[in-house]
């Protein structure tokens, strides 16, 4: 779906052996997604039809997810996945660029090798116990530790994939600095700088260079561990598990699976035709059509990305046949997916529930209103801006009859309502509902549409674990690095900071201060991460502002995602680029109209709660 964001460029060094294990991993990741889909099911199906419950199934479910995450991490690894920020060293020279690559390559080994190593650790210290339906614990922790193993053969091939040269200096240059901090630190430990700098050098060091943001994350958390000598490395590896290991982020793979599924079996080409022909050649109409596009994807499959790449993919080409240009179809693209952040059942929103302890139907109701207020601004604006299409824009042959169109219409509709409609009628969770959505998405592909075959099904099976291992492998180190911010009294400080700011102006300036934060770093960290480490740093200061949660929650995530889609550091307006097949220059100034825009939205719905709280009390949240 997306292309690599950083990525190398030469054959690989052992082709054969990774080539193997790249497909071991991945057809394992994938068969352990389909197992869990089948113990969900299952499970609800048990529960509601025999009222027999399967104690066992949760415990079951977690452990495969944390399988799932990691393995699906390590073939994203392979595979050149992680987004990074590369608008920093694209400017270098290519030696240049090509060195700092090698140094990049050299610190993602060195993180692998110490996950495999503390991971292994965590397995043996934890030999033994069990968990409470009976479950070993190793079987938690034991993926953690194959996973990182297979990652290690990964990193190295991407490392020996620079001449001997460039890798002998990239290692030179990292022992080098691992030599000065050990003689720094043991000759003379009491002028080295605070932990927080040093762990803020290594930060930023390695954000510029353009490592993979779960690398940077973990680096930094390393940094705090081997240079404080405070904490032993199993807690790091304890850690990244820990954050993962709960049963509400297995919605995440599962909305994902059904993003890919819905690409695959052809409902996603059918619905944007559909939508264009409804829209007809009104003022605009191609840009219409784009971010309602949005608004119905996002509500089914839960990945910005996803959503991102499913349209894109087809509206992209279409305005580029219209005579459209490209760069602006793509920025109205990315600030369509910043709309989207708060349509359910966004990822996002479900990662933010997790960290914050908040309702997720809850917020998926809070998020509505908001979403449908910036997406008519998004289309009153492109109708203003837009010109008179003279003729309908063909999409191809692939979108099939007009029976095919009201069909996926219908049918994703229809998934919606079972979406909103199942855990608002009791019969399933959040989570659970994300299941019988991927099992819909199967049935109408099989049956409705008739172009999902078991091969097509394994295919998309191994996307999406791969898909989903790079969105919760982020979230696992960012869990890592918010657990050593905490022991180092960070969030402490900056939340006394903003109540001090904030205590003689009201809530007002506390949200616009959070917004600010969360734009900030939004554009530099992936989404997931910047939520998890100030979700709960931010959330309670908003409750002690007498700010209600599920408000404060809509607003955190919609400042993420204009910073996620921000020119220039933003890595999914990189992500839409690479999509759109356009350079990122081309978007800038065309962003920065939406952008303007759905920021003066965020500011009215931080300032008037009743945008995002009237549909939650109408509910009963």
């Amino acid at each position: 779906m997306e292309q690599a964001l950083h990525a190398a460029a030469r054959p690989r060094a052992w082709p054969g052996l990774v080539r193997a294990m790249l497909a071991t991993v991945e057809v394992t990741a994938a068969t352990l997604l389909f197992a869990d889909l089948v113990i969900v099911v299952v499970s609800v199906l048990s529960r509601y039809l025999f009222d027999a419950s399967m104690v066992w199934s949760d415990d079951a479910a977690r452990a495969l997810l944390l399988a799932v995450s990691f393995l699906g991490a390590s073939a994203a690894l392979a595979r050149g996945e992680n987004a990074g920020v590369t608008f920093f060293v694209d400017r270098l020279s290519r030696r240049h660029r090509l060195r700092i690559d090698a140094l990049v390559d050299v610190a993602i080994l060195v993180v692998a090798g110490a996950l495999a190593w503390h991971s292994w650790q965590l397995v043996e210290d934890t030999s033994g116990q069990t968990v409470g339906a009976g479950i070993p614990q190793e079987i938690f922790f034991a993926p953690l530790c194959l996973a990182a193993a297979t990652m290690i053969v990964f990193a190295a091939d991407r490392l020996l994939q620079h001449p001997f040269a460039r890798v002998l200096g990239g290692t030179a240059v990292a022992a080098g600095i691992a030599a000065v901090f050990w003689v720094w630190g043991t000759y003379a430990p009491g002028s080295m700088p605070a932990m927080p700098w040093l762990m803020g050098v290594a930060f930023l060091v390695s954000l510029v260079a353009g490592t993979p943001i779960a690398f940077v994350l973990a680096l930094t958390t390393l940094v705090f561990i081997w240079a404080g000598d405070l904490l032993p490395g199993e807690i790091f590896a304890q850690q990244m598990a820990r954050g993962i290991d709960n049963f509400v982020l297995l919605a995440v793979p599962f909305f994902i699976l059904v993003g890919y599924l819905m690409e695959a079996n052809g409902m996603s080409v059918r619905l944007i035709a559909l939508l264009q022909r409804g829209v007809g050649r009104m003022r605009g109409g191609l840009d219409v059509v784009m971010v309602l596009s949005m608004v119905v994807f996002s509500g089914i499959s839960g990945s910005k990305m996803a959503d991102v790449a499913a349209v894109g993919s087809v509206l992209v080409p279409a305005a580029r046949k219209s005579g459209q240009k490209p760069g602006d179809a793509v920025a109205l693209l990315a600030a369509s997916a910043v709309m989207a952040e708060t349509i359910p059942p966004c990822v996002n929103l479900i990662i933010l529930g997790f960290v914050a302890n908040l309702s997720i139907g809850g917020l998926f109701m809070a998020g509505l209103v908001p979403s449908a207020l910036m997406a008519l601004a998004l289309v009153g604006l492109v109708i203003l801006l837009g010109s008179r299409t003279t003729a309908p824009v063909v999409l191809g042959p692939e979108t099939g009859s007009t029976k095919g169109m009201w069909t996926s219409g219908i049918a994703a509709f229809g998934l919606i309502a079972m979406i909103f409609g199942g855990y608002r009628s009791g019969f399933a969770t959040a989570t659970e509902i994300s299941a019988f959505a991927v099992v819909y998405a199967i049935l109408v592909g099989t049956l409705a549409f008739r172009e999902t075959s078991w091969r097509g099904l394994g295919r998309v099976l191994r996307h999406a674990a791969t898909r989903s291992g790079m969105v919760l492998f982020i979230v696992a180190t960012a869990q890592s690095l918010a657990y050593v911010l905490t022991l180092q009294q960070i969030p402490h400080a900056i939340a006394e900071l903003l109540v001090s700011i904030s205590s003689a102006h009201g809530p007002w300036l506390f949200l616009l201060l959070s917004i600010a934060v969360l734009i900030v770093m939004g554009s530099v960290l992936e989404g997931a991460a910047a939520l998890i480490i100030f979700g709960p740093l931010l959330m309670p200061v908003a409750r002690q502002l007498g700010i209600e949660p599920l408000h404060y929650g809509v607003v955190l995530v919609i400042g993420m995602g204009i910073g996620l889609f921000a020119p220039p550091l933003g890595l999914g307006l990189y992500g839409s680029c690479l999509i759109g097949g356009v350079r990122l220059e081309e978007t800038v100034w065309p962003i920065m109209k939406y952008l303007g825009l759905l920021l003066a939205c965020l500011v009215l719905i931080a300032l008037v709660p009743e945008i995002t709280m009237a549909l939650p009390h109408l509910a009963g949240y």
